[in-house]
Order: C-alpha cells, then sequence, then structure tokens
C-alpha cells in the first residue's frame, strides 16, 4: 500500500539530515508488511517516479531469484557450481570442486571480490558469455581460503550465480528478474543500470552484484515481501525459502544476500545490507519480529553517503519508537 499523504516527522528528519550532512538529495522510508508506509525525500523533482539506485541491495534479489529456483527443483542450495557447469570445470582450481551455490551467495567461497569489470566490457561479447567468462576466470585461480571456512565479501561471487540462473532459467539474470520477481511484486519503475542522463553506473556485468535502480515505492514492494516472508506468511517463496535467506550461514553473519545483526530496537535479529556504485548509496535495516523495516538512500556515494543513510535510519528509529510508546 502506498502512502499518499506525507507524514511531516520523516520528511522533516530527511531535510534534516540532508542539510546537515551537505547531500545533493535523500530518501527515507518506513515500511511494514503491507508495504510503505511513510516516507520523506529531498532533492529531487517530484513530478515523476523518482528512481534511487540500490547498489548491492541487489543482491538480496538476486538471492530470492536463487529461491525460486530451489523452490522450482532445478538446483539446489549447496548444488555445486562445477555439476551446473560440467563443460567448465576443466578450468577450476581443484580446490573449488565442491564449492557450492550456498556459498557463493553467503561470501564463502573463497572468490574474489572483484574482476577488472570493464575488460569483460569492453571484450563486445553478450552479456550472458560475458558472465560466463568471470565464472572461469573467478574459479580458476586458488581460492582465498578453504570454501565455507571464512567470509570474504564478493561481488564476483554473485555475478558467477547470475550465470547459474542464466543457465537454468535459459535467459539473461535481467530478463529473469523482470520476470520472476519485478512483475510478481509490481515492482513497476524497477530496472538496471543509470538513473537519468548524464548518470553513470557499473558495466551490465555486474548487474546480478548491484545494478538494480527503482523507486521507493517498489523496494518496499521487495522489502515487504522479505518481513512476510520470516514472519511465515504467504510470500513470493515458501516459508522454507525464506528461512534460509534470512538463516546465517555456518555461525558467521553473512546470510543469503543479507547480514544478520542484533539490534536493541529490533526485537530480536535485524536483516540488513547497503549498497553503492560509488556514485549512490542506499541502506535498509529490517526486524521481521516487529514487522518493520527502514530504509534510506542518497544520489551520492562515499562514507558521507554512509553516514547520512544511517543517520535518517536512526532517526526513523527514533521517531518509530516515540510513535508506539
Amino acid at each position: 500500500m502506498a502512502v499518499t499523504a506525507l507524514p511531516m516527522a520523516v520528511q522533516e528528519c530527511v531535510e534534516e539530515v540532508r542539510e546537515k550532512h551537505g547531500l545533493p538529495s535523500l530518501a527515507a522510508a518506513v515500511i511494514t508488511d503491507k508495504g510503505l508506509q511513510a516516507w520523506g525525500m529531498t532533492g529531487v523533482p517530484t513530478n515523476a517516479p523518482v528512481l534511487w539506485h540500490l547498489g548491492s541491495n541487489t543482491k538480496a534479489m538476486t538471492a530470492s531469484l536463487v529461491g525460486l529456483l530451489v523452490e522450482q527443483g532445478r538446483i539446489s542450495w549447496d548444488m555445486r557450481i562445477a555439476d551446473i557447469f560440467p563443460k567448465e570445470k576443466k578450468n577450476f582450481h581443484p580446490d573449488y570442486a565442491a564449492v557450492t551455490v550456498r556459498q557463493l551467495l553467503a561470501h564463502q567461497s573463497g572468490v574474489r571480490p572483484n574482476l577488472d569489470w570493464w575488460a569483460l566490457h569492453n571484450s563486445s561479447k553478450p552479456i550472458r558469455e560475458q558472465r560466463l567468462e568471470a565464472l572461469r576466470q573467478g574459479l580458476a585461480e586458488k581460492p582465498a581460503f578453504p570454501c565455507g571456512s571464512e567470509v570474504l565479501y564478493s561481488n564476483l561471487g554473485y555475478v558467477i550465480v547470475g550465470a547459474v540462473i542464466e543457465q537454468k532459467l535459459n535467459m539473461t539474470w535481467e530478463d529473469a528478474m523482470r520476470r520472476h520477481l519485478f512483475t510478481p511484486l509490481k515492482m513497476k519503475h524497477a530496472g538496471f543500470g543509470e538513473l537519468y542522463v548524464g548518470d553513470s553506473d557499473n558495466p551490465p556485468v555486474l548487474g546480478p552484484a548491484g545494478r538494480v535502480h527503482c523507486t521507493l515505492e517498489d523496494w518496499a514492494f521487495f522489502i515487504a515481501d522479505q518481513i512476510r516472508g520470516a514472519q511465515g506468511m504467504k510470500g513470493l517463496l515458501k516459508p522454507e525459502t525464506y528461512r534460509e535467506l534470512h538463516t546465517s550461514v555456518s555461525g558467521k553473519d553473512a546470510a543469503l544476500g543479507w547480514f544478520c545483526a542484533e539490534r536493541a530496537w529490533s526485537g530480536g535479529g535485524v536483516l540488513t545490507h547497503n549498497g553503492s556504485n560509488t556514485r549512490h548509496f542506499s541502506v535498509a535495516w529490517l526486524a521481521p519480529k516487529k514487522n518493520i523495516a527502514f530504509v534510506a538512500c542518497t544520489r551520492q556515494g562515499g562514507d558521507i553517503a554512509a553516514k547520512a543513510c544511517d543517520d535518517a535510519v536512526a532517526a526513523l528509529v527514533r521517531e518509530n519508537h516515540t510513535a508506539n510508546n
């Protein structure tokens, strides 16, 4: 449910935080299982749908798409990448023989964080072939640690997962996202890459790791679905799939597309992630036991943008606590 009236407390919070940090723009929202409940936005024209770049908050969406493939029986969380790509496994380092989909999603594969993405982009190969080449290059090297033993945040791991999705659905990751996530969740303004003429982004090969953009309302549709799923309610996926997505792996803080944390205000564990393509920044905090989430985003990257988004979320948490006590 979209909110048609702008609660003054949220709008004032957004304006205050933006001014404090000197940002060009800022938006923040409160979301429940019913969708967008309150939001504020400043520094952008509001006479048309306003898009925000989610950066690595894309990863939770990619992981959810994998959950759909698991439900369809096309793969399992613990299926080995070598079994998905039997023709490619001759190129893998021996230590990657048993690396799994789950380990890639939880950043526990040992694969390095990045490749030379622009070199792949400039090869002029079709996007699916670029992601296959990323898989070949990434899994040809010795892992940074034995698979499953540690956490090393990796965009490359998610690009490899994108190649898995493409292999199993026989379509690009982008088309799979539109068909299987954006459309059923009614994310009608969601897309990929640059927000406007003159904006720039990472090359398309990085899509599964961080190129989704959308409106606050679109993002709220996705976040609300994650909250419902975490509560065992009807969602895009089955309850057991959300449990897999939201549970930390091997006692680490990394879940599948999310990180797990504890906060006093949450009534229990929280799910969180942030994202940036260096020119935009976004952050999400979900407290399913309290049936609430807070998100913030800005059209600026870097430490100042990160601090501002955290400040905006903290202000919304305080405002929500005040309003309900």
